[in-house]
C-alpha cells in the first residue's frame, strides 16, 4: 500500500503525554498491590512506546512484560471489525494481576475481543489502559479502565501509532492531514 501525501499537525505534545503517564501510574499503583507482581501486556505494535514509558514509571513495582498481537486494521485506515490474534502471550496469566496496554480504542472491537480472550485464562484481576480513546467511534460497549486522552475522530500517528508502518517514532501524537 502506498501512503497518500499528507502532513502531520501536532495534537498532543511529548511533554503532555509524559505528564499524563505519571498521573496514570499513580492511579494504577493504588489499584494493584506493590507486593504482587503485575503482568503488563502490550498490544503490538502500536502500544510499544506507551508500554515502555508506562513500565518505567512503575519502577518501584515488580513488573513482568509480555506482548499480544491482535489486528483488525492491517495497513488500512479503518477497522475491518474482524479481530485476529496474530501473536499470543509467552507467559501464563492465571491467578495473576494483569494490565492490558493499548495505544488507541476506536470501535472497541479489538480490545473487547482481547479482553474476552484473556479473561478465559482466569487472571486474578485484569484491567485495561489506553493512551487514546475515540468515544465517538465506539461500536461495542467497551471502555478502558484507564485512559490517557479522549480525542475527536481524527486519524492520528506518532508515539508508536503508525500510518502504513510510518511515523511510529514521532515523540508526540499528530493528526494526519491529507494533501491530495
Amino acid at each position: 500500500m502506498t501512503a497518500r501525501p499528507y502532513v502531520i499537525d501536532q495534537m498532543i505534545s511529548a511533554k503532555a503525554i509524559a505528564a499524563r503517564i505519571e498521573e496514570l501510574t499513580e492511579e494504577i499503583k493504588k489499584e494493584f498491590p506493590a507486593e504482587e507482581r503485575l503482568v503488563v501486556v502490550g498490544l503490538l505494535r502500536g502500544s510499544f512506546v506507551f508500554i515502555a514509558d508506562l513500565v518505567r514509571e512503575l519502577k518501584d513495582r515488580d513488573v513482568e512484560v509480555d506482548f499480544l498481537e491482535a489486528s483488525s486494521y492491517g495497513n488500512a485506515m479503518e477497522s475491518s471489525r474482524e479481530v485476529r490474534i496474530l501473536k499470543d502471550l509467552r507467559g501464563e496469566i492465571e491467578g495473576r494481576n494483569v494490565l492490558v496496554v493499548e495505544d488507541i480504542v476506536d470501535t472497541g472491537h479489538t480490545l473487547n475481543h482481547v479482553m474476552h480472550f484473556l479473561e478465559s485464562r482466569h487472571p486474578k484481576r485484569i484491567r485495561t489502559i489506553a493512551l487514546l480513546d475515540k468515544p465517538s467511534r465506539r461500536e461495542v460497549d467497551f471502555k478502558a479502565d484507564y485512559t490517557g486522552f479522549a480525542i475527536p475522530d481524527e486519524f492520528v500517528v506518532g508515539y508508536g501509532i503508525d500510518y502504513a508502518q510510518c511515523n511510529r517514532n514521532l515523540p508526540y501524537i499528530g493528526k494526519v492531514r491529507f494533501t491530495d
